[in-house]
């Protein structure tokens, strides 16, 4: 009895060792063939931005990240929207704390700076160059981006206005890859109506408008984002 208990186990072991051997080889395989692990049915969107996207002047849940992502739910898109805004923020300190903020391992990114840097005057080239270094290394990492463009305010001329307009378009055309939504305030900017009496945050309404003109935009960077 001994003896065949001792054959018995010495099979029992070889053929838990060829399975182990089989399932290494396939994992091997699958990584050699380049499969990734499929991705999480809820895609992570982080958006990189100022006071807009840190709802300066509402309350938490009237939110322009919060109202996306209730907006995106509700049109089938399993989406959870990270907000990464601080207010007063400028392309430099976007681009300084890019690193952190992908700290949550999003799988797409709107970048919706440089209202900040419109309204200092800022050197248009600067902003550009902040932008661009932005996109470049998300690039890098493999994420799908949405560019969401901005105008300066009327009062610092037209001759900056149109340099400053033209940051954006510049960065469209190096990047093609990008999503690019040309003003971020489209339909809002300068409706008293859609604003808060600063005449520069968005009020619950304007908020309403800024996602419905956005959407499309939003859906092509998701579908981007889960074919990636």
């Amino acid at each position: 009895m001994g003896f065949v208990a001792s054959g018995m186990n010495h099979k029992m072991g070889r053929r838990a060792a060829v399975r182990r051997a089989a399932l290494g080889f396939g994992v091997f395989l699958s990584g050699a063939a380049g499969i990734r692990p499929a991705r999480a049915a809820t895609a992570k969107l982080l958006i990189l931005g100022d006071s807009i996207t840190a709802g300066y002047g509402l309350p938490g849940a009237e939110a322009w990240p919060v109202r996306l992502e209730a907006a995106l739910k509700a049109a089938g898109q399993d989406t959870r929207v990270i907000a990464a805004g601080v207010s007063g923020d400028t392309t430099a300190g976007g681009r300084a704390r890019l690193d952190w903020a992908l700290a949550d391992t999003p799988d797409a990114v709107i970048v919706a700076l440089g209202g900040n840097d419109g309204l200092r005057g800022l050197p248009p080239a600067t902003t550009e160059a902040n932008l661009d270094d932005i996109l470049t290394r998300l690039k890098a990492k493999g994420l799908p981006v949405l560019l969401a463009g901005m105008l300066a305010p009327p009062n610092l001329g037209t001759d900056y206005g149109r340099d400053f307009a033209a940051t954006f378009q510049n960065l469209a055309r190096k990047h093609p890859e990008v999503v690019f939504y040309p003003f971020l305030l489209d339909g809002v900017a300068g409706d008293a109506a859609l604003n808060q009496p600063d005449r520069i945050h968005p009020n619950p309404q304007g908020v309403a408008v800024m996602i419905g003109r956005m959407m499309p935009a939003v859906k092509e960077l998701l579908i981007k984002a889960r074919g990636a």
